[in-house]
């Protein structure tokens, strides 16, 4: 991706969203720009305009950390937004590349065993993703309660495809719009992190030409951590669940996110992870007595399940 192109889009749209009043600055009105002027943001970072635009023509190379958190401070950045700047800075001096060069077969996959890790997991779905949102492991739980994403024949399952090509990802996400916003900010922190991985350009061009609702979110240009939470989710077979996640980056698997979810325990979501969790040991069970089950055949049957469960035979979710 153009690192510069990045940092000019992203400084600008900071710049847009602060208003005067919130800088404690005069509010006029022949404003003909929204949120501050370059002049103003040079100003409250105490440099000359002419630096502040060159910077925000998208040279950040050589850039000190003091003049990074100076402008940081003015533009009002949180500390997913300030995290994003320094990773594009470092990204304009070619120290990004550097600091995250490893085996491509790390991104795909991870030691053998991370995934005994993830089956040890048994109280709610664990799995295991990069910055592209690849899900690359997952226990049992996980991919029964990610069924209709590993439905997917494009290997590997991908999050930001099944949110924004997949009508599924409607049903599953019952705020549509929230996850949306996470899954492209979570892409466009990796985009500042790791301008130059080619699979993640070829993603963000695929989802761009083909969905509007992701090409709009890109050029908003938000970032943001995603380690803890909770959210909520219509599965096929258990219904609505709201879950707890922790989101732990890999040490020894630098760029990937090891995520777990569990429920409140006597919860209504907890009581729906253990029928998925029974439903998934007796799926198993069956195929396990059984000839091998073409790729898919889980996440039909949850459809089908759906679809039964709302009158509507047959039809997909």
């Amino acid at each position: 991706m153009d690192n510069r192109q990045e940092i000019r889009e992203f400084l600008v749209s900071r710049r847009a969203k602060i208003t005067p009043a919130q800088a404690g600055l005069p509010t006029g009105s022949k404003r003909r720009v929204p949120g501050l002027r370059r002049s103003e943001v040079a100003a409250l970072a105490d440099v000359s305009v002419e630096y502040y635009a060159k910077l925000e023509r998208g040279n950040l190379a050589g850039v000190s950390a003091s003049v990074l958190d100076a402008v940081a401070r003015a533009l009002r950045l949180d500390d997913a937004e300030r995290a994003h700047l320094l990773a594009l800075a470092h990204a304009a001096d070619g120290t990004t590349a550097i600091l995250r060069r490893r085996p491509k077969s790390a991104q795909r996959t991870p030691h053998r065993s991370l995934q005994w890790v993830l089956d040890a997991v048994t109280g709610g779905p664990a799995f295991v993703r990069n910055g592209r949102m690849d899900l690359l492991a997952a226990n049992g739980l996980a991919r029964a309660f990610y069924s209709e994403i590993y439905a997917s024949p494009q290997q590997p399952p991908n999050f930001a495809r099944f949110q924004f090509l997949d009508p599924a990802s409607h049903r599953f996400y019952p705020d549509w719009g929230f996850f949306a916003d996470v899954c492209v900010a979570i892409l466009h922190t990796e985009a500042g992190r790791n301008p130059h991985d080619k699979g993640l350009h070829d993603l963000v061009g695929e989802l761009s030409t083909r969905s509007d609702e992701f090409r709009t979110r890109w050029g908003a240009h938000n970032v943001r951590h995603h380690g803890t939470g909770s959210k909520t989710f219509h599965h096929p077979v258990v219904g609505n669940l709201t879950l707890a996640y922790e989101g732990l980056e890999l040490a020894a698997e630098p760029g990937l996110t090891l995520t777990i979810y569990t429920a409140e325990p006597g919860s209504p979501s907890d009581e729906a992870l253990r029928l998925l969790s029974s439903w998934t040991a007796t799926r198993e069970a069956e195929r396990s007595a059984q000839p091998s089950a073409p790729r898919g055949e889980a996440s039909q049957d949850a459809r089908s399940a759906s679809a039964s469960a709302d009158g509507e035979p047959g039809s997909a979710v």
